[in-house]
């Protein structure tokens, strides 16, 4: 019987990509707009989710192994073709429509809870949304007519949704809300065998790992919220992994185990009861959630009126 494949997540592969190609963790994290570190953190996922090394790290830097240089041209390849396909796409857009770029969790869990007040109040607005794992900080530093331009996620996007430090080279960028770091589970788990009474009994559950919230420099994952919280002896690393918040937080919904989750993601779910927050402590996050745009272009009728809304709904979540 043929090896079941492990397909790991596109941003891994991305920043896979692009530091085997420059043969460097630095100039990768230049290219993505990321921090050297958060390339570090991807490669780490992605040779533990492959079980091959990927790269030898020595006081020059790094170099590919033997099974990083083999894959390395497909890779190159695969990804030149996807955004060769996301242009012709894209391409067939309606005439007019506003396009927006965000992350899947951040769309279904926050934005499409909202869109139909939007449709309310500017029926002669059609908005186009693609939702995608695109890198967080992918916004590329040259400015021009279109996001898309910039990044190969954000291809002919009128506006993007950010999770990041707001700082774009060439667009301007509307802080939306800040965040918050906390563990999330099904009220199932809070009894039973062992219940989820104090920190330490989380030794006794699956750690949940989203992948896609954590390329904050102050590593806001499994390892910092326990240390924070005086637990010791819990394995910090262990449990599932997914790609990107939407994935992990519906794993928690099922009672998989305990996701640290980002608390504005959960918030519907922990409303409508199916997700408690078990423990008081949330971690702040430097990062926040920004509405990214190119500058010149924010005075066009359709982007102020999506983005006047936008900023009154995100003033209305924060208080």
């Amino acid at each position: 019987m043929p090896k079941r494949l492990s397909f790991p997540s596109l941003n891994a592969l991305r920043v896979f990509e692009a530091a085997a190609r420059h043969r460097s963790f630095a100039q990768a994290a230049e290219e993505l707009h990321v921090t050297p570190g958060a390339v570090s953190h991807q490669i780490a996922g992605l040779e533990d989710t492959l079980g091959v090394q990927l790269f030898r790290r020595d006081a020059r830097g790094v170099a590919l192994t033997p099974a990083a240089e083999a894959c390395l041209p497909s890779l190159t390849s695969g990804f030149h073709a996807l955004r060769e396909s996301m242009r012709i796409l894209q391409a067939d857009r309606p005439a007019g429509a506003l396009t927006i770029t965000i992350a899947p969790a951040f769309a279904s869990r926050w934005l499409m809870r909202r869109l139909s007040r939007f449709a309310t109040a500017h029926p002669d607005i059609a908005l186009q949304l693609s939702t995608g794992l695109g890198l967080i900080d992918a916004v590329r530093s040259e400015a021009s007519s279109s996001l898309g331009e910039r990044s190969d996620h954000d291809a002919s996007a009128d506006f993007a949704i950010r999770f990041g430090h707001g700082v774009y080279a060439g667009c301007r960028s509307d802080r939306l809300f800040g965040v918050a770091i906390t563990p999330v589970c099904s009220p199932l788990l809070m009894s039973g065998a062992h219940p989820l009474t104090r920190p330490d009994d989380l030794r006794h559950h699956l750690l949940l790992h989203d992948d896609a919230a954590y390329f904050d420099d102050r590593r806001s994952d499994w390892r910092v919220w326990l240390t924070a919280a005086g637990v010791s002896g819990v394995e910090a690393t262990r449990g599932p992994r997914f790609s990107h918040s939407g994935l992990a937080l519906d794993a928690a919904v099922d009672g998989l185990g305990v996701a640290l989750g980002i608390s504005l993601l959960a918030a519907h779910d922990v409303e409508a009861g199916r997700l408690v927050m078990p423990f008081p402590l949330a971690l702040p996050s430097s990062f926040a959630y920004y509405l990214v745009y190119p500058e010149g272009s924010a005075d066009r009728p359709q982007l102020a009126a999506f983005r006047t809304w936008l900023l009154d709904e995100a003033r209305s979540t924060a208080s």
